[in-house]
């Protein structure tokens, strides 16, 4: 049977980000990915924005980690020559709801985010003048980032430490061994070539993303009560094939389950709108491991761009709706339903499951681009430290 320090289970940023951690630390790692490349999941389909950390809990996790991660990710991508770029962001209100924004600057400050800058109509219209809104934030530690260029440069450092990525793999069961460590089963290849091969690991990150909760259910000796039900929201994306006025992120208040309909900006320079919130309900506990993505239909509902229309035209009255086109969408795993307060993320070790050598990654959606080298951290300090 061969054997490896580590078993990191999905190639998405966070993955890659861990199993770069891991092997940088000395441990030879492996990521298994159910795929055919790393990150076609949720890594690759969302807005490709740095957060700053300014809508997250007091304590939870999503503002710590978010925070640290911004600038872990700022300083990598430097040095690894990502695109990338700080173009800060704006995020806008009409003068009945100025207390949403006084919400988020108390929020940004205890997450120690203290750069945000009040802006009133008329400093509005001289930074941005096709922007219509009474108030409105400035963020200047927001950004943009290239997300495929970011995972290249983190699977470039995972093989140099001397790890690997094996695509079309997909582990369907892990049980602990009384001497320490864990016995994987591991399913590889597609169609009539799959073949199922045993592998031993010390070690175990479950980065499934989302189907971080139907991979947690076949390693044995993890608590059933430690899974959470997962419910899944599609976030769709509109493109838009005209010039755009603006040269930062716009943003509106925060809606349930988002954070509202915004404008960002690829490294081209070329606007996007998205994501909406649309609720697709729980996921099936029992699917299995890696089949998530195959059963979801990412194509963006024309119909849909009249909510688009009507969201952004509250801020830009001017915008050229018949340039408007469906883009493309993307899922995010969430940890509280529609209607309930927002959930944090769960890291789960070996203190919280009880059982040496395993670490589960349960909800990680927004901020998780931007938190992922810290996660990666925290991930790291479960584990080795």
């Amino acid at each position: 049977m061969d054997r490896v320090d580590a078993v990191v289970v999905g190639a998405g940023v966070v993955g890659l980000a861990v199993a770069r951690a891991l092997a940088r630390a000395g441990r030879e790692t492996i990521v298994l990915e159910s795929a055919e490349r790393h990150g076609t999941g949720t890594s690759s389909r969302n807005s490709g924005v740095i957060h700053a950390g300014l809508y997250y809990p007091e304590g939870s996790l999503k503002a710590s980690l978010c925070v640290r991660g911004r600038e872990l990710l700022y300083e990598f991508a430097a040095s690894r020559q990502v695109p990338h770029r700080r173009v800060g962001k704006l995020i806008v209100a009409l003068q009945t709801r100025e207390a949403a924004l006084r919400t988020i600057v108390e929020r940004a400050e205890a997450a120690g985010v203290l750069n945000l800058e009040w802006l009133d109509a008329q400093a509005l219209a001289r930074m941005e003048p096709a922007l219509r809104a009474d108030v409105a934030l400035h963020s200047p530690s927001t950004g943009i980032i290239d997300a495929h260029g970011l995972m290249h440069a983190l699977e470039g450092d995972l093989t140099d430490a001397g790890g690997m990525v094996a695509v079309c793999s997909r582990l369907t069961r892990a049980t602990p061994l009384s001497g320490g460590g864990f016995e994987l089963t591991v399913s590889s290849g597609l169609g009539p070539d799959v073949q199922e091969t045993s592998l031993h690991a010390h070690r175990i990150v479950n980065a499934a993303g989302l189907d971080a909760d139907a991979v947690a259910r076949r390693i044995v000796g993890t608590p059933p009560e430690r899974i959470p039900q997962v419910y899944f929201a599609k976030g769709n994306y509109a493109s838009l094939s005209a010039p755009c006025p603006f040269s930062r992120l716009i943003y509106p208040v925060p809606v349930p389950g988002g954070l509202g309909t915004h404008l960002t900006l690829d490294m081209g320079g070329q606007a996007q709108f998205g994501p909406d919130v649309e609720w697709l309900g729980a996921a099936d506990p029992s699917r299995e491991p890696g089949s998530t993505a195959a059963m979801q239909d990412f194509r963006v509902d024309e119909a849909r761009l009249a909510g688009f229309v009507r969201d952004v035209q509250t801020w830009w009255p001017s915008l050229p709706t018949e340039r408007l086109r469906p883009a493309y969408s993307g899922i995010r795993p969430k940890l509280s339903n529609l209607g309930e307060p927002v959930a944090d993320f769960q890291i789960l070790g070996p203190s919280e499951l009880g059982l040496d050598g395993l670490v589960h990654l349960f909800g990680i959606e927004s901020p998780g681009l931007t938190a992922s080298l810290a996660i990666a951290e925290v991930v790291e300090q479960k584990l080795l430290r």
